[in-house]
């Protein structure tokens, strides 16, 4: 894998992230553009002891515009795009409106194809394992920044998740704080410990690995549905080798997770039968705080779900999750177990 970094005409940073060593990324960014002003800050609840970014700025960002003045496709004659190369592989860019900023973190977009109308699911092995070196590589130097905590990588896929762009991409957070459901997990896998001399993820997996809601099993890695899913159609996917994050994971498991990812994606695509749009979903991996107690506690593993529940239909966060935080699925774990079965692709 080659890395070249380079910056846009504010200033942000940018990377291209090719397979082949020889490749030359160059092109200019020819806008004129005034640097990115963010009025991102982070407040605090003493109630549920969380953080909440506050980012107004973000009201003016680009909203689902045409095919051809899509930013995140390569630049051409006629539009500058936020990637100046005629062609890309992977593309990695500060997120010129940011939702975490300075001192509060920062964010970055990840452009998987130069292909507008792909999908991830539509990429090959060997480009999904290059969004994987992506990925490490900015949990590795975003993870080792002056007040970093957290490095959040996820895709949200869908208008019906909120994406405003429709090329397909995902993002980058780099957290000053360690988010509530990490914190929460922490917590929980550092009571097991002390109550059980075991860690509460490999207890975790050993059980579901022996459970009837097993999609996929490979060499270095499992696919399930956890026995409490929150959402309609919910996987984890865990390597079977307990590590905090990305930067851990060995070249097996690497060069194993292309081949299972992409068949999961492909599954969620034909989950509601033919003729259907495309599944939307969000794809988060979770992975260990950089410091405190419990890093090494934590297991890096990608969560992917939906939030359709039926051809047409949605699963809203209504009065119970919005209100409570308690969740109600419709969706039987077992029974969308058997239904990602029953859509495999060979």
């Amino acid at each position: 894998m080659k890395k070249t970094v380079t910056r846009l005409a504010d200033g942000r940073e940018l990377l291209y992230f090719d397979a082949h060593g020889d490749t030359v990324r160059d092109a200019p960014d020819r806008r004129t553009l005034d640097p990115v002003v963010s009025a991102s800050e982070i407040r605090h609840d003493p109630l549920l002891d969380e953080h909440v970014a506050i980012a107004s700025h973000r009201q003016g960002r680009i909203y689902h515009p045409p095919a051809d003045t899509c930013p995140l496709c390569p630049s051409t004659e006629d539009w500058q795009s936020e990637i100046p190369a005629a062609d890309y592989e992977v593309a990695v860019f500060e997120n010129r409106f940011p939702s975490l900023s300075g001192a509060n973190g920062r964010c970055e977009v990840v452009c998987f194809t130069s292909d507008h109308e792909a999908s991830f699911a539509d990429l090959g092995e060997d480009r999904a394992a290059l969004v994987l070196a992506a990925w490490t590589d900015r949990t590795a130097e975003l993870s080792a920044r002056p007040g970093v905590e957290q490095v959040y990588c996820f895709e949200n896929r869908g208008a019906e998740i909120g994406v405003t762009l429709a090329h397909p991409h995902g993002q980058i957070y780099a957290f000053p704080t360690a988010t509530p459901r990490t914190a929460t997990m922490l917590r929980n896998a550092l009571a097991h410990r002390a109550r059980t001399g075991r860690n509460l993820f490999e207890d975790v997996l050993e059980r579901e690995r022996a459970a009837e809601r097993v999609i996929l099993a490979g060499e270095h890695w499992t696919a399930f549905v956890p026995y409490a899913a929150r959402w309609p159609y919910e996987v984890h996917l865990y390597p079977h080798r307990r590590v905090p994050d990305l930067t851990a994971l060995d070249e097996d498991a690497r060069a194993e997770f292309p081949r299972l990812y992409l068949e999961l994606l492909r599954r969620f695509d034909r989950i509601f039968g033919p003729g259907q749009p495309p599944t939307p979903y969000i794809a988060a991996w979770h992975q260990a705080p950089v410091t405190g107690p419990g890093r090494d506690e934590f297991a890096l593993h990608l969560e992917l779900f939906t939030v359709r529940r039926a051809s047409g239909k949605l699963k809203y966060l209504a009065g119970t999750e919005s209100g409570m935080g308690a969740f109600m699925n419709d969706v039987s774990p077992e029974s969308a177990a058997d239904r990602l079965r029953e859509v495999a692709s060979s």
